[in-house]
């Protein structure tokens, strides 16, 4: 029975879902009068700057900006998403940008003051109560602690917790729903994008997960003078509430700016380039979001990094698939390549390979022209990873941050220094990863591993010989059984079902014929049912005779 006091619970969902309903029905009015030309101009924001009418994508894009912080963001994640979407889709997802209007600043400093448990005057010698910037989820500030130390102080939005966790809600319902209108996006795993899109977000949400990234960070390079990480004061820090050393730098967008500076644009890049290759190869925890904002160049061609809430992380398995997929590229191995995208699809064995060699090979050529050093790494891994969505193999997820990043840090490292290699900077990394594979120690380890195996099979054998054999004496053994065409399965199950059941007739027609013939009185019912079974048995024969292919 529905109680009143449930009420409060229900009202914020049932109000933002029918925002997001009159959002969506605006846009598909928009879209149904824009397929008239008499009636396009009642909705003026079907058309760009330039008066030209906009594409769907486009239209789309503008709807996932409607929708708020939370949509924008899912946007963000499927702009990286090659099995999920279009590519014309995926470049003007790209376009999203997760800056928001800055709220209060007054209602901020409330926040920040209730975060850390009394007035900002008991922890800053100075505070500057205007916001410097703001994004979807939080607002930052500059002050200056008491000891003296330059920090930003980034506090998230009042109540974006709870908008957040009903919108992905809303999120899980809608693919749900459309998993179900439509079957075949079970093959993409869109519920399971929506959830691993919820968990990423959840993360992000809760600071003091980016407070732990930047102190893994500064624990991976504290001997890399080349690369700054923020010092974070985990002690001022909540959930809610970031405390970091504030950094300032030149942002490396211009090499106008650096020269002018007095910094070198190539070893900037370079530097970099090598960072990230050192996050990936090195540690298989990287920064998935390496963009010209969230660096600042500081004195010495230092880079500084800022944002760490968005970071991916790789298995020993995603790393043995870099250095194996390097390597074939440098020699331009179609087989070595493909082994690699096996392991990271964790395929041991794959009816198709001759067939995913060969397009491997066909992708290749089309490089084998250009001198090593000059092919576009990021792009080379991108179609790779096309041709392996044509296999229908399923990737991890982390793989996509993994594209981001390297696209992003070699876009970063182009428009510094044009004639940078991502390639030369990445072969050595991946050469010290099959150097480690391969070292003595790593090879007794595996055979220490795999002796440990044999005797745990060889002692536990019998005992689970025995436990099958006992389940099969109760008939409790069970088997699972995945049928992939289910209409077909029920197609056979019923003709097969059907056949029994003529058989099972025939059969007691015949018998009870024959009884009556033998032991009863002989008569024309026992002749009449004798020979009805005899012609439908023949028949039936025949038929399953032309039926079965040899």
């Amino acid at each position: 029975m529905f109680k009143i006091f449930r009420l409060p619970m229900y009202y914020p969902r049932a109000v933002r879902g029918i925002s997001i309903l009159f959002t969506l029905l605006k846009f598909v009015i928009a879209n149904w009068l824009g397929a008239y030309k008499i009636m396009r101009r009642f909705v003026p924001k079907l058309y760009r700057k330039n008066g030209s009418v906009q594409s769907q994508a486009e239209r789309i894009r503008t709807l996932v900006e409607t929708l708020g912080p939370t949509f924008i963001k899912f946007g963000q994640i499927l702009a990286d998403r090659p099995d999920i979407i279009s590519e014309k889709l995926r470049v003007e997802l790209k376009k999203l940008q997760s800056k928001a209007e800055p709220f209060n600043d007054l209602e901020a400093i409330e926040l920040i003051e209730v975060e850390l448990g009394g007035p900002l005057d008991n922890f800053f010698e100075k505070f500057e109560r205007h916001t410097i910037g703001s994004a979807s989820i939080g607002q930052v500030y500059k002050g200056r602690l008491k000891t003296g130390e330059d920090v930003i102080v980034k506090i998230q939005r009042p109540n974006i917790e709870t908008k957040i966790k009903l919108d992905l809600q809303i999120l899980k319902y809608f693919a749900a729903q459309l998993v179900k209108e439509f079957p075949g996006l079970q093959a993409v795993d869109i519920i399971g994008v929506v959830d691993e899109f919820g968990n990423a977000l959840k993360h992000e949400l809760d600071y003091l997960n980016e407070a732990g990234n930047a102190m893994r960070f500064a624990v991976m390079f504290k001997d890399v003078e080349y690369c700054k990480i923020p010092k974070v004061y985990l002690t001022m820090c909540t959930n809610k509430l970031l405390v970091m050393e504030d950094v300032t730098g030149i942002l490396p967008d211009s090499v106008h700016d650096l020269i002018a500076a007095g910094y070198d644009p190539k070893v900037v890049a370079e530097n970099g380039t090598r960072i990230l290759m050192e996050m990936i190869f090195k540690h298989g925890f990287f920064h998935a979001d390496p963009h010209a904002g969230n660096l600042f160049i500081l004195p010495g061609n230092t880079i500084a990094l800022i944002d760490f809430g968005m970071v991916g992380t790789l298995k020993p398995s995603h790393m043995q698939f870099l250095a194996g997929f390097t390597l074939g590229m440098a020699n331009m191995n179609a087989a070595t390549i493909t082994d690699a995208l096996l392991i990271l699809c964790e395929k041991k064995f794959f009816a198709e390979r001759n067939d995913l060699e060969f397009s491997v090979h066909d992708m290749l050529s089309r490089y084998r022209a250009l001198n090593y050093e000059k092919i576009d790494f990021a792009n080379v891994l991108n179609e790779s990873v096309k041709i392996i969505l044509n296999y229908k193999l399923k990737l991890p997820g982390s793989i996509y941050l993994l594209l981001k990043a390297l696209a992003t840090i070699e876009k970063f490292g182009y428009n510094l220094d044009p004639n940078i290699s991502l390639p030369a900077i990445v072969k050595p990394y991946a050469e010290a990863l099959v150097k480690e594979k391969f070292s003595p120690r790593q090879i007794a380890t595996d055979i220490y591993e795999m002796t440990k195996d044999y005797i745990t099979l060889i002692r536990d054998f019998p005992s689970e010989v025995n436990e099958i054999l006992f389940r099969l004496k109760q008939g409790k053994l069970t088997f699972d059984i995945q049928i992939s065409d289910k209409p077909l399965f029920t197609k056979i199950f019923r003709q097969f079902g059907g056949i029994i059941s003529i058989t099972i007739i025939i059969s007691f027609m015949m018998a009870g014929s024959i009884i009556m013939n033998v032991w009863g009185k002989e008569s024309r019912t026992g002749d009449i049912m004798f020979g009805v079974s005899l012609f439908f048995a023949i028949w039936l024969l025949v038929r399953l005779f032309f039926r079965v292919r040899f």
